[in-house]
């Protein structure tokens, strides 16, 4: 009960009924249900009045088998420890799925990065790297960024992870801004992987994407470069949203030109070429293709009951509830289903890519890191479907099987120690 929280519950039942499904020996489903560590930290900030406040951060390391933890840092109001825990389980699986070697990890602090001034911000993230400090290294467990972080923050990590060690470490984060070791394409990675997975699902549908419409919740990194990819490949985005609101225009929207606007007044609302509606209605609206990139639980069994698209990609994690997913499971024959933990790993795929050229001090080009994304995330998606076919389970559950199965037969080669 330490972590129960709705994304943990949502996981939780995922893992149980994959599970099942594969009879898989209880004491290892037991086991995958049980992180290796969490850790609860204060972080005690100064703010620039003065005053000194304290926040409580969370790091989980959940499976460790097939290689050191990975996972992100997310800065937001709702943090908890349910719902960090639930993100490190996935992370093992996504890592799992496409086949890197790398385990499951996550954390975060429950605030509001935006309530901070940039100070505040460097002070707040340099104090919690301190208090997890014995916890994360390049060998052990590399965080990246997540909501409400970004290669800034990643750069304070690396910075006071190498300042307490006494030499630069740039393998202890990923995410990083180029200039300190990062690498070409990370920052556009998990929305493109994202599209990667569509072309091949539309290829399996036999649907042309040039002839396709979208629709984004969360006009995010992740909700930009997939929307950037999407009409690379000729689909039409016709409406976008974020906390601030929502916008459509039935000719399609410019996505160069929404995120000028986006940049400069600091939020979709209001861009002028198109006009405002309901951001609750970006999910259901009618077009072939819906991503939800924002936060996790925003597809309940109301919402999965009024989706009108063919191919739902993923974006967030855990966007889906459990009653969502049941509904989703009577609409199989509709709804063309591509899991989070295969659309959004794009993101750890090229996370995987920089820590490898960190520790090698040799770096790739764009075109090189693009085309072993594009190989991996076709890969992964094309075993999974397989799995699908094969095995007479759903997108999801497969999704999950391939990695469970990846997890366990690791595990028990490797042992139980002692």
């Amino acid at each position: 009960m330490e972590w129960d929280s709705e994304l943990f519950r949502v996981t939780r039942n995922l893992v149980h009924s994959t599970a099942a499904r594969l009879d898989m020996d209880p004491n290892a489903a037991h086991r995958l249900l049980q992180p290796d560590r969490a850790l609860i930290v204060s972080v005690p900030v100064r703010r620039d009045d003065g005053t000194v406040e304290t926040y409580t951060g969370y790091r989980v390391q959940h499976n460790d088998t097939r290689g050191p933890f990975k996972g992100g840092l997310r800065f937001h109001p709702d943090v908890d420890l349910g719902e960090v825990t639930a993100l490190a389980t996935l992370m093992t699986f996504k890592c799992a799925v496409v086949g890197v070697p790398l385990g499951g990890a996550k954390g975060g602090i429950a605030c509001d990065p935006s309530q901070f001034s940039r100070a505040e911000l460097q002070r707040l993230t340099r104090r919690f790297t301190t208090e997890i400090i014995n916890f994360i290294g390049p060998d052990v467990d590399i965080p990246a960024p997540d909501m409400g972080t970004n290669p800034q923050v990643m750069a304070w990590i690396m910075d006071t992870y190498s300042q307490m060690k006494g030499h630069a470490c740039n393998g202890v984060v990923t995410g990083k801004p180029i200039e300190l070791g990062g690498s070409q394409g990370r920052l556009q990675a998990t929305g493109r992987g994202l599209v990667y997975c569509v072309v091949a699902a539309a290829k399996h549908l036999k649907i042309d994407l040039s002839q396709c419409t979208a629709s984004i919740q969360g006009y995010g990194n992740v909700g930009h470069w997939a929307g950037r990819e999407l009409e690379r490949n000729g689909v039409k985005i016709l409406a976008l949203s974020d906390v601030t609101g929502a916008v459509y225009n039935a000719d399609g929207l410019d996505l160069k030109e929404t995120r000028k606007y986006v940049l400069k007044h600091g939020g979709i609302k209001g861009y002028p070429k198109a006009e405002a509606i309901d951001p609750n209605d970006v999910l259901t609206l009618e077009t072939d293709i819906v991503v939800p990139a924002a936060i996790g639980g925003v597809i309940d069994a109301e919402v999965a009951k009024n989706l009108k698209c063919r191919i739902l990609a993923e974006g967030a994690n855990g966007p889906v509830t459990t009653e969502g997913n049941e509904v989703l499971l009577k609409r199989q024959d509709e709804i063309f289903v591509i899991p989070d933990i295969l659309a959004n790993a794009g993101g750890v795929t090229v996370s995987y890519f920089e820590w490898v050229q960190g520790t090698q001090n040799f770096f790739w080009g764009a075109k090189e890191v693009n085309d072993k994304l594009r190989a991996i995330m076709q890969k992964a998606f094309k075993d999974i479907l397989q799995t699908h076919v094969n095995e007479n389970m759903d997108m999801r559950t497969a999704s999950m099987a391939v990695g469970m199965r990846k997890v366990t037969d690791t595990m028990k080669l490797r042992g139980l120690f002692p």
